[in-house]
């Protein structure tokens, strides 16, 4: 493969699979452009013989069988209440994707391509509503594509969790749970991420510092710098950072701290729904003290107090050898 076409840790990119959902109106037929990171998709397979689930709610089509693993299919067009064109005027394709260590597909209008898009230029959803899929907390970014249209960045992992797929492990017990003292940096897009984060750190003891996006969280470090002064690396224990975030994704982020002799050294994990092998992989190039999946509390707990450990032990002083 060419060293161009490879998405880079620290480059700000991230790529999506472009997939179309199409709604029949007065005879015409109008199309709403989405997109799925790449790193969540496991593959595009033509829409296979489905087995029906009794009392699954509507947009569930059904489940069928993957090479030994049963996977249900999410209707998208059903989840949104649009009515979509007659059957013979599509050709449904169904995503696997696989985030949260969950493999599950939805079915689509069309994939119609992959597509290379900076973080800078995927904007926050901003506006609102209180009802389907366009209520902001179900969509995560928006960004503007050829001819002025726009595309906009689907949560799929609410809808999972909406199903009852995937329930994040918070509980554990709290004799089980180290103490530090001082403050953490939390990265997420997501308030309902930062909020589960936020009360894990609060019982390890840390005050927590949030921060929306990578380009938040370097101001947030800033103004860290600027209250600790060269006492940072013992009052900033750890940064928690998601790794999709608009305008700046977690990566890019990770690389303006290593990067940056006043910060290096302050541990920094990683804590996304993308689950596959490559992010833990990009995730160590870009100096990440560990690679966590959310989220399970008991597994969360003991990589951040192992990277607050390793840390203590990398500044303490070194006893000189007579």
């Amino acid at each position: 493969m060419n060293d161009d076409n490879i998405l880079k840790v620290g480059s700000n990119e991230m790529e999506l699979v472009d997939f179309r959902i199409q709604r029949e109106s007065d005879d015409n037929i109008y199309e709403g452009i989405y997109g799925v990171n790449v790193s969540k998709v496991r593959e595009i397979i033509k829409l296979p013989k489905l087995t029906e689930l009794p009392g699954a709610p509507k947009y569930i089509d059904g489940i069928f069988d993957l090479r030994g693993v049963v996977i249900p299919v999410v209707n998208l067009a059903k989840w949104m209440n649009i009515i979509p064109p007659s059957e013979d005027k599509i050709q449904l394709r169904v995503i696997i994707t696989e985030f949260n260590n969950i493999l599950i597909g939805f079915a689509v209008h069309e994939a119609r391509r992959i597509r290379r898009i900076s973080w800078k230029d995927i904007e926050s959803a901003s506006f609102a509503s209180n009802e389907g899929a366009f209520d902001k907390t179900k969509i995560t970014g928006v960004t503007k594509i050829e001819n002025d249209e726009v595309l906009l960045i689907l949560d799929l992992e609410s809808i999972v969790e909406e199903l009852g797929f995937y329930k994040p492990t918070t509980e554990v017990s709290n004799n089980s749970v180290e103490k530090f003292k001082g403050t953490a940096l939390i990265l997420d897009d997501s308030s309902t991420a930062r909020r589960i984060v936020k009360e894990s750190l609060h019982k390890m003891g840390l005050n927590v510092v949030e921060a929306q996006d990578g380009v938040d969280g370097l101001k947030k470090l800033n103004e860290l710098i600027n209250i600790f002064g060269d006492s940072l690396p013992q009052e900033l224990r750890i940064i928690i950072s998601d790794v999709e975030m608009p305008q700046m994704d977690g990566f890019h982020f990770a690389s303006h701290v290593k990067q940056d002799n006043r910060t290096k050294n302050i541990p920094l994990v990683f804590n996304s729904s993308i689950s596959d092998h490559f992010s833990d992989i990009r995730g160590e190039s870009a100096g990440a003290d560990a690679y966590l999946t959310k989220f399970n509390a008991a597994t969360f707990y003991t990589e951040v107090a192992k990277a607050i450990h390793a840390h203590e032990r990398d500044t303490q002083p070194k006893t000189a050898v007579v």
